[in-house]
């Protein structure tokens, strides 16, 4: 288990020195990443299908990605999934360009999706399928 809080702390940790406003997509009740985030000055909310108990200080909704609610996500500069299912792809991938944010996944195992996108090594692999700029010629790196 202590190896899932690594790679969440190291999602957390990057997307926290880069976004100031984002959203968790299917945390699962999961809120390492979400905390850090907001701890490092970054807005934050936490969706998934279902609901789940609140945790202290962290806004959470309840959405389906498949027909997503856009009022929750407008204004984000980033959404970020954390071993999404790859069913998931399409989906968060259509949101992102709709919504005009980047887009980070932290895959399950070697899973992909199509090319894999940006590959970014924060300590864990993201891949990065959207961003928000995409004529931008040089991307922050860890």
């Amino acid at each position: 288990m202590s190896s899932y809080k690594h790679i969440e702390e190291a999602i957390g940790t990057f997307i926290g020195m880069r976004y100031r406003r984002c959203v968790e997509v299917g945390y699962g009740g999961k809120t390492i990443a979400a905390s850090i985030i907001q701890q490092m000055g970054g807005s934050i909310l936490c969706l998934d299908l279902k609901a789940f108990p609140p945790a202290e200080g962290i806004r959470s909704a309840v959405d389906d990605i498949t027909r997503p609610d856009l009022r929750l996500y407008r204004g984000s500069d980033c959404i970020y999934a954390i071993r999404p299912g790859i069913e998931m792809m399409p989906d968060l991938i259509e949101l992102a360009q709709t919504i005009g944010s980047d887009l980070l996944i932290y895959h399950l195992g070697c899973e992909l999706y199509q090319s894999g996108g940006e590959r970014i090594d924060c300590g864990v692999i993201l891949h990065r399928y959207h961003t928000k700029n995409q004529s931008q010629s040089e991307r922050e790196k860890c």
